[in-house]
């Protein structure tokens, strides 16, 4: 315990506000509380030492590598991956701290790619990007649930987004569609949700719930190809689903900025939807307009898994603790594939929409006396203003009046709510009195 801490305790007692023996009670919890809790910052200099330590023995190794011979050279190979594996079963069999598995688990991943790519080079095994990463994130899967390891669940989750990528947008033969991610996904969900219910505040936590939509964001483009405008479909639904499951319950006791499906999700739906008030991608919509299969069941997916997330907040909350950013997606589809070529129809629709979005966030925002959303919500309507500065012919006087009211309306609606919440704040301390 701190210096600080027991000054405020002898005050305390000096004060009589609490008792000597009440002071030692307190004393003593404090200082057995932490007791057995693993060190959060020697974990994580853990997981970077033992990649520096790994990365130490292959630069030593690479030093000299031409001069061994071949069985030489496969020895040293599967060192580390020996290594590694000792001491994974050293940290299981011990029953070692979180430090010691995340450190273990960290150096035996690496040491599983090391393995597979030397092997591959001394032996002149031919195989591609794809295949090398495939194989490495299957033989180290089974080590999340293994060591319970958040830095190899993060590590399997990046790998498993190169992958997507790799095999779906930047390969040099013909792209092909990368399934497997999802298997890979799928397999982390059982650890995440157990890491949801028992840990919802921790920093792991907070780490997945921006790691895992932000890959499946990257990952998304290896499945809707380059082929026709359903991808942009697919990527404003995939929007509403984040930010629909960053609204469901077990996400409440979070703070904002930790919840990276709400953030993701509405910062994703406003900008995809702000391209969509622009007159330019609507005209060119008719020419452009395809229906590809694999893009069809990737959007059907998408709107069929956001809608029953929809439907499972009204059966649990009501309709009206709907809010327009939950819907928005649904709004938005109807919109491009029924009224794509009525003239300017679906541009002002789409204009309507983000403003809509905007004053519900600025109420969002009022009613939970959020500062942060409440300027969010006038951001959006300040940047849809600046969008139509640039594509319509209003005159320079309308866009400064324009420019001038929304700036006034930063003050003034930060003024009353501000006012508002130092009346309720008085209020609560008169009642308390």
């Amino acid at each position: 315990m701190g210096s600080k801490f027991n000054k405020e305790l002898k005050t305390l007692v000096s004060d009589k506000v609490i008792s000597p023996e009440l002071a030692d009670k307190i004393e003593q919890y404090y200082a057995t509380k932490d007791v057995g809790k693993p060190n959060k910052l020697f974990a994580i200099f853990g997981v970077f030492g033992a990649l520096l330590i790994g990365s130490g023995i292959i630069l030593m190794l690479a030093h000299n590598w031409d001069d061994f011979s071949r069985l030489t050279k496969t020895i040293l190979a599967f060192v580390p991956l020996v290594l590694g594996q000792i001491l994974v079963g050293f940290s299981i069999l011990k029953e070692k701290s979180a430090t010691w598995k995340e450190a273990s688990g960290t150096f035996l991943f690496f040491a599983v790619g090391a393995c597979i790519a030397l092997v591959s080079q001394i032996y002149n095994i031919p195989g591609e990007l794809d295949s090398y990463l495939l194989t490495w994130i299957i033989l180290c899967l089974p080590l999340i649930y293994l060591l319970r390891s958040h830095a190899v669940a993060l590590l399997v989750v990046i790998w498993s987004t190169y992958y997507a990528v790799l095999v779906g947008l930047w390969s040099y033969r013909s792209s092909e569609i990368p399934w497997l991610y999802l298997v890979f996904f799928v397999s982390i969900i059982p650890y995440y949700g157990q890491l949801l219910k028992q840990k919802i505040n921790s920093n792991a936590v907070t780490i997945f719930n921006w790691i895992l939509p932000g890959s499946f964001v990257i990952a998304l483009g290896g499945f809707v190809g380059n082929h026709g405008n359903l991808g942009f479909v697919s990527y404003i639904a995939l929007f509403g689903l984040f930010y629909n499951i960053g609204r469901l319950d077990i996400f409440k006791p979070l703070r904002t900025l930790r919840n990276g499906y709400l953030i993701i999700g509405s910062l994703g739906t406003v900008i995809s939807l702000l391209f969509f008030t622009f007159r330019w991608i609507w005209d060119e919509f008719p020419s452009t307009f395809g229906l590809h299969m694999q893009e069809l069941y990737v959007l059907t997916a998408l709107l069929i898994i956001a809608l029953i997330v929809v439907g499972y907040t009204v059966f649990k909350k009501g309709i009206r603790q709907i809010n327009l950013f939950q819907v928005a997606f649904l709004i938005f589809s109807m919109v491009y594939f029924f009224l794509p070529g009525i003239d300017v129809l679906p541009i002002v629709l789409m204009n309507i929409l983000v403003f809509a979005l905007g004053m519900s966030a600025i109420k969002i925002g009022a009613d939970k006396f959020n500062f942060g959303i409440l300027n969010y919500g006038l951001l959006i309507i300040s940047i849809l203003i600046i969008c139509r500065f640039f594509d319509t012919g209003m005159s320079f006087v309308l866009r400064g009046v324009l420019f001038v009211l929304v700036g006034v309306g930063f003050f003034v609606t930060n003024y009353v709510m501000l006012k508002k919440q130092q009346r309720i704040k008085k209020q609560l301390k008169d009642l308390q009195l």
